[in-house]
């Protein structure tokens, strides 16, 4: 399995490539910024994605959505329907922070928890993980978890931003640590860690 990661944009989001091998079947995951680094990433990997997964809606994770469109037109994008909302906001978000937008056209297909999803032979299924965001999601599968903003190395992600819940996210975190200890973690910001490392040693799990 193909796990390639760029890091993108003034926030520092990772952009995932997932693939079964080098040529094969693929997805992008959350394309925040930078689309032509993005596009570069799949290329040199031999990979044509054939979906765009959303973890969620954050502006800095699919500030590159349209890019990616215009790279591989028709390529859907999937984002939890809780999200939405949040989607709609990328622009006046941009605004805030003074920075360029290209508000994407809305997705094609929805995540529901529960869902399996396949990359040829590999299976992800969907956790709806409330609390950093309304539809947050994470895939989980293969060893692994593409995480979004919930999980980081050392940290969690936010509470504090328009619509958060933090009562839903301690939900989300604590139902995350029932995966196993070896369990990787692909977070949307920073370096992968795995889920024993963060439940003997992330303070904001204790």
């Amino acid at each position: 399995m193909i796990v390639k990661r760029v890091t993108v944009g003034p926030f520092e989001e990772n952009c995932y490539l997932l693939a079964e091998a080098s040529g094969a079947a693929a997805v992008i995951v959350d394309p925040g910024d930078e689309g032509d680094r993005i596009v570069a990433m799949a290329a040199e990997n031999g990979c044509t994605p054939s979906a765009v997964w959303l973890t969620h809606a954050h502006l800095d994770h699919i500030g590159a959505v349209s890019a990616v469109r215009r790279a591989w037109p028709g390529i859907p994008v999937t984002l939890h329907p809780d999200d939405l909302v949040v989607y709609a906001y990328g622009a006046m978000a941009a605004e805030k922070y003074g920075l360029p937008w290209e508000q994407p056209e809305p997705p094609e297909r929805r995540f529901a928890e529960g869902n399996v999803l396949s990359i040829g032979s590999l299976r992800f299924e969907v956790w709806h993980l409330p609390g950093h965001a309304p539809g947050h999601v994470a895939f989980i599968g293969e060893g692994l978890m593409i995480g979004g903003d919930c999980l980081f190395k050392g940290s969690v992600g936010r509470t504090d931003l328009p619509l958060c819940d933090p009562a839903a996210f301690s939900r989300s975190l604590r139902r995350i640590l029932t995966l196993p200890d070896d369990t990787v973690v692909y977070p949307g910001h920073g370096s992968p860690t795995t889920i024993g490392r963060e439940r003997a040693s992330n303070p904001f799990l204790a």
